[in-house]
């Protein structure tokens, strides 16, 4: 039986609930084998982001998802130079897991977007879209096929309970020593204790 390998890529600095609730309803939703966590050095489309270092954003994610076996981090980003853009990413994958389908886990904002990606027709060729939806989300299937023709074939649309949560607000939230506890799996919340990450 052909494996079906989800990917699901991320600053992650922290990975919080939400980020974790999303990747359990994937599994279940679109019958993922399993899920690859991608950590991205720096988004390309995010230039001057200050982020933690990566092998502290690493470290934090290996205890995020350390209780789900079919959670399983991934590394094709770092070990390669940047920028690091998505359709690189499903190349070596595709390299990596030549008998997988694979797919690719995303916001709604970002399928609205994806006309402006790099390569976005080879990206849909290469992989299924599992879109993660926001009342917010404008998106237009139709007005998307006309511009790149298929895609409404490749795209799954995910129901998740929606967390208001972003790891913005929690780096503010340390910062200013308001209480972020219960924002967290409990490992990341030690982790991030104990290293005074965020102050």
């Amino acid at each position: 039986m052909r494996e079906t390998i989800g990917f699901f890529g991320g600053t992650f600095d922290p990975p919080h609930l939400g980020h974790l609730i999303l990747g359990a309803e994937a599994l279940n939703q679109l019958a993922l084998t399993r899920l690859l966590w991608v950590l991205t050095p720096q988004p390309p489309h995010k230039p001057g982001l200050e982020i933690s270092p990566a092998q502290t954003r690493l470290e934090m994610l290996r205890l995020a998802i350390s209780a789900e076996a079919r959670f399983q981090l991934s590394q094709v980003e770092l070990d390669r130079p940047g920028p690091h853009y998505t359709i690189e990413t499903a190349r070596l994958l595709q390299t990596q897991f030549p008998a997988a389908q694979l797919v690719f886990l995303m916001g709604g904002d970002s399928l609205r977007d994806l006309p402006g990606w790099k390569d976005p027709a080879e990206l849909i060729r290469l992989c299924r879209l599992g879109v993660m939806r926001r009342p917010s989300d404008q998106i237009e299937l139709a007005a998307l096929e006309r511009i790149l023709p298929g895609i409404s074939a490749q795209v799954s649309f995910l129901n998740a309970p929606l967390l208001e949560i972003s790891s913005r607000e929690i780096r503010q939230r340390a910062q200013s020593g308001a209480s972020f506890r219960y924002y967290l799996p409990e490992k990341v919340y030690d982790y991030i204790q104990q290293h005074q990450l965020y102050r």
